[in-house]
Parts: structure tokens; sequence; C-alpha cells
């Protein structure tokens, strides 16, 4: 953390530190009193990251690693492409052209501030937190008086760094469809609220508040207002988030407004089926367009369905959830096959070597499903957040912490550019949306383990960790001791302070369940017979697993134990018939972690291997392999965990392999 002063310092910051950071509240009501808006309208509330220590071998490598150094190696990306730079043009305390090429720069600023701000959250850190309080200082000098935020166009109307965004007359708003004026303050407003969560401070929120008040007055159907919806979805969310910690009605009626207006030729000239666009939304029933514009806008629908218990709103999102996971998931949880749109394909058009899955999907994948999650508790949910999470998510940051994948491909050949324009991993990219999600979504982990109502505790992930909370009137203490994901023993201890009645449910992971995801898009070939079983006290429970959970009710008093055993065995998955790039072909898994072949380690047989149906596998620790896997192998191959692949330089990869009986 010591060394982003001095990236800083190098585009003449240090003064911004001493800008005022105001603590008063002015419309922010207390974080303590958050009833009146989202949790009102889910029934189960995550347990805030901030009272879940993690402990964790698997997950707390990962987060130190972006915190420690992607973090800081970000900051100096970004001040060398000038993104710190276009806020001072922007107000004037430089003068020059807009830096980068993208329309949505200023939004790689907001995420790092977001991600850093998650990792004061669960660890404080004055230095990084004044480090934080210049970055906002340099924001703060690129909004306009009347809130309005977006650096290129405050820079020069008539010159946008991309020459894919069209000029009319250099007004705003002029191209909603593609400008990403809305895009950005989006970023900013998600990214100051989980600021202010961290650290009580309001010089963030202020801006975001100033810039979400602008957007209040300006769109609307009133006279003098601008009609008009994002081109990318994610104000929305943001809007929403806003009203949770204010209160104000205004910010809710915006984000459905857009959302409302989504397909209304009424409204605006529609952006088509590549932006969501081509139909109201309530209307929509098939996943299609620009994948992380659609799991963005999922998710602000799903807040919508919540809030205002609008069935229509809950139909739909139902709807596309069914037909993503039934038709459109990859595998690894990743979601976008075709690079031309970054976008959704066909159903059951699911290529390999060409698949995009691009990073920041599956992160506004697991922002969707965890909502869905919020609103039914169905573990569904969690199957594909984990199986998201432990493949195609971590596969795009390389185990340095200083190289990303942009799309996530199931196959490589070592000749085929499928990483914007390299056949491995990158250190940073023209559009570096990914690595920069990367680093607001990591540091958020721990707040994905628990949920809660008043008389009911959710275990959704197994991790490592210490968490204390409050369960209704009930203070709770529980603790997890795991190796997961490379076996499946968990030990949790649960220490009311006082005896104390409460419901306690254990998710067993679908993979445990002989399910690999919710519906038919993929199977195991042969069902395990294991069980997953559960023992309270050194006593087996006699339970099956409902909804997907375990669910123990009882007077719980301190020093009560919980074993939960999660069978692990290589399993081969088999694709529907309907996927015509996976007939005949398997992939391996063991436990939640999907496996892939690597052509440094099958090196003289990587083009002739297959499965056959007599092939039996061994599981090993590989201490010194990638910073520690469990690796599959037998006689004909040797297998990693998809995520650690194209860490050991360019070469073949595969997901799915041959099968033969």
């Amino acid at each position: 953390m010591k060394k982003y002063h001095y990236y800083l310092l190098s585009i003449c910051l240090l003064l911004l530190i001493l800008v005022s950071c105001k603590e008063t509240k002015n419309q922010v009501t207390q974080t303590s009193d958050k009833t009146s808006a989202l949790k009102a309208g889910y029934q189960i509330e995550p347990v805030n990251i901030q009272n879940v220590k993690l402990t964790d071998s698997f997950w707390l490598p990962i987060i130190k690693r972006v915190q420690e150094i992607t973090i800081e190696y970000a900051i100096k990306k970004c001040d060398e492409e000038g993104r710190f730079e276009n806020f001072l043009i922007a107000g004037k305390q430089k003068t020059g052209k807009v830096r980068g090429d993208m329309p949505f720069d200023d939004t790689d600023v907001y995420k790092i501030i977001e991600g850093a701000s998650n990792t004061l959250i669960s660890a404080p850190n004055p230095k990084l937190e004044r480090v934080l309080d210049s970055m906002i200082a340099i924001v703060k000098i690129g909004q306009e008086p009347d809130g309005y935020i977006t650096t290129w166009r405050t820079i020069n109307p008539a010159k946008p760094p991309a020459s894919w965004v069209p000029v009319i007359e250099g007004k705003r708003w002029e191209s909603l469809q593609i400008s990403h004026e809305l895009y950005n303050p989006g970023h900013l407003i998600e990214a100051a609220i989980v600021h202010y969560e961290a650290t009580g401070k309001t010089n963030f929120l202020e801006i975001a508040i100033k810039a979400a008040d602008m957007l209040v007055r300006t769109f609307g159907d009133n006279p003098g207002q601008v009609k008009g919806v994002p081109g990318h979805q994610i104000v929305e969310t943001g809007l929403l988030k806003l009203y949770q910690i204010t209160g104000k009605e205004d910010y809710l009626k915006l984000a459905k407004y857009y959302l409302d207006n989504r397909g209304n030729p009424n409204n605006h000239k529609l952006y088509g089926e590549y932006a969501q666009d081509h139909m109201p939304v309530v209307e929509q029933k098939e996943v299609v367009g620009h994948a992380v514009r659609a799991v963005y806008m999922y998710a602000g629908m799903t807040d919508i369905a919540a809030l205002t218990k609008d069935k229509a709103y809950e139909n739909a999102v139902n709807t596309l959830w069914d037909n993503m996971v039934n038709k459109k998931m990859y595998i690894t949880g990743g979601i976008g096959s075709r690079h031309d749109g970054e976008a959704f394909g066909e159903n059951y058009e699911l290529p390999n070597l060409t698949a995009y899955n691009e990073t920041c999907a599956a992160i506004g994948d697991v922002y969707w499903n965890h909502r869905l999650h919020n609103l039914y508790g169905a573990s569904k949910y969690f199957d594909v957040i984990e199986r998201t999470m432990y493949n195609g998510l971590i596969s795009g940051i390389s185990l340095d912490g200083k190289q990303f994948f942009y799309p996530n491909a199931l196959e490589a050949d070592g000749v085929y550019k499928s990483n914007r324009g390299s056949c491995t991993r990158q250190g940073w990219f023209d559009c570096s949306c990914c690595p920069t999600n990367l680093i607001r979504f990591i540091p958020s982990i721990p707040g994905l383990i628990y949920s809660k109502t008043n008389d009911v505790l959710f275990v959704n992930l197994y991790a490592s960790n210490n968490a204390s909370f409050q369960l209704g009137k009930t203070d709770l203490q529980i603790s997890q001791q795991t190796s997961y994901p490379w076996n499946g023993k968990i030990a949790i201890s649960v220490n009311p302070k006082k005896e104390s009645q409460f419901i306690i449910k254990l998710r067993v992971p679908g993979w445990a369940r002989n399910e690999v995801l919710p519906g038919d898009l993929y199977s195991y070939k042969k069902a395990s017979v294991q069980k997953a079983t559960v023992s309270l006290n050194g006593e087996t429970l006699a339970i099956q697993p409902e909804n997907g959970y375990f669910s123990i009710t009882r007077k719980w008093k301190r020093g009560d134990k919980i074993n939960l055993n999660l069978p692990m065995e290589v399993q081969e998955v088999q694709t529907s018939s309907k996927v015509a790039t996976n007939k005949n072909k398997v992939s391996l898994e063991y436990g939640p972690i999907v496996y892939a072949v690597e052509g440094i380690d099958n090196k003289n047989n990587f083009d002739k291997i297959d499965v056959t149906a007599s092939d039996t596998f061994k599981v090993k620790k590989e201490v010194n392999l990638l910073q520690g896997v469990n690796v599959i192998e037998n006689s004909k191959l040797k297998a990693i965990p998809y995520y650690s692949w194209s860490n050991r330089g360019v070469g073949k990869m595969k997901v799915w392999l041959d099968y033969k009986e």
C-alpha cells in the first residue's frame, strides 16, 4: 500500500490529500438504520464482510494478492494511461486532450476505489484510506457544477476517445446508446456507497449524490426532461443502492423509469438486442445481447421485483434465469459465447475455442444470483455462484495478480488469440474493465459466505473463517475450519452468547447431490453413490437436504459443533446432446473444481488424450505446482484446475475430452 502515494505524486496530487472530507450526513441516514429500502424488499440479508474474518487457505491468498499487489498495480496503470489526469483536465486543473481509448475509462478509477474500500471494511488501513481520499479529491475536480461527470465529454464533447461514439451536436445525452454517460455515474454511485460503508465518510458519497440528483432532474417524461435509457446498464443498481441508504424515492423511481422504458419506441430509438432494448424487460424470455449489460440489468430487475413486489418483473427474471442456466451457461459458470458483441449466442451455442465468457460477465452473474438467493433462499443460486467463482471468474486473474483474461476460453490451440490479441493472459487492456472489476469484486467475497433472517442462518459457501453478528436478538459467533475446495470436510463451531432457538441451513452443493448445475444442460456420466452427511456434537443426523440445505432447528448453545462431510470423487460430466460442440466428450470435476488438461503437462500425447468407460483416476496434492493444487491423473493424462491454466506460458489447453465407450 505504501507505494500508492508515489504514483499519485507523479501527477502532482499530493496537495489533494488535504481536501476536506466532510463528516456531515446531510441526505444520508445512518447505516444501522437501513430498514426502509432493499432490506425491506428482500427476505434474506447477507452478513456484511466486516463481520466475517477470513482465515481460509484458498480464498485468503487470492484476496490478499488483489489487496496487496493488484490494486497497487492497477493504480500505476491508471496513472500511466491518464485516468487520473482526465479528471484534472476536465476540472481545468491541467490542460490537454482526453487520454485513453474508451468512453468509460473513468470507471476504472471508481472500481479500484470500490475494491480498496471493501479492503478497508475487512481490514482498517489508515494509509490506504488517505490514498482513497486523494483519489476521491481527483474525481471531485472532474465533476461539473451541476453534478454531471463523464470526463471525456467535459474535456471536449466533439472528440470522444473512441471513434465509434457518434457526435451530432456535442451535447450531453445525444448518443446514450454508446456514450456510457449513464454507465459512468452508475459505477461511481456503486463505489461511493461501498466507500461510505467502509469509512463513514461522505466525501465520495456527496459526489455520487450530486450526480444522482442531476440524473433525477434530467431524465423523465416531464416537459424539458430527457427521454432515454442507458446503453450499458448499471446505473439502475447504483440508484437502488443509493435509495437504500438515503430513503430518497426519486432514486427508486428513476431506476424503474430506466428499466420500464427499455424496449419502448415512444421513449427513444431502440438499441436492439445487443443492449436488451428490443422489447420491454418484462416481456423478455431469452438472455440475449452483450452479456455484461444483460446480467447488470437482470440484477436491477431483481431489485425492483423485491422492492415493489412487481410480479411481472419477478416472472421475467425467473424466466431469463431459467433460459441462461438451462441453455446458455458454460461448465465453468461462464456466460456469453460470442466474441462478436461480447454476447450470448443462440440456445445451446457453446463453442470452446472461441468461447467469450467475459470475466466481467461472470462477476455480474454472481451479483445477480446473490440477489435471487436473497429473494428466495434457494441453494441453486449459490450452485451457480460457487461454480462461477471457483472456475470461470478467478480464471480471469493470474497467480501473480498482474496478468488477466478478458475472455475465458475453454480450449486453446496456442495459435488462436482469444484474449484480445493474445494467446495467454495480458498485463492490461485498452479496455481495462475486467482487471478493475476483479479488484472491486474479490475483496467482497467474505460477504457471500453467510446470509440470514431473524431466525435462520444460511451457510452458503465453505471457507475457513470466524464471524460475529446478530441473528435476530441473538449475538452469535460462528466459525468454519475446512480445506475446501480440496476436500469436503467442514467443521463448524456455533457459539451464541446465550442459549437461543434458531435454524441453521447448511448448503449441500449441487455437485454433492449429483447435480452439475440446476437444470438439464449438464449431467454426470455416472451418479455418485456417496452422500453428504452432517453430525451435531458427534451424533449423525438422519436428515435429507431440503431446497439444497441441511436444515437444523434447535436451541443452540455455546460449544455446539457441526461436522459436514461432502464426499468428493472425480466425476465425468457430459453435456446435453443439443450442444453440438461437446458431442461424445466429457469434462472432469472434483468437488466444485472444473479441470483442464494443458499441453505443458501432457507434452507427448495432448492431441490424443481421451477418456474411456474403464478409466480410473487418482487425485493428489502438488504443493509446488501452481501455488498448490490438487491434480487429477491416470496413465493417459494430468489435469489441473481450470482457473490455474495459462500461468506457465502459451500452450494448448482443453476442458472437454474425447470420450470412448
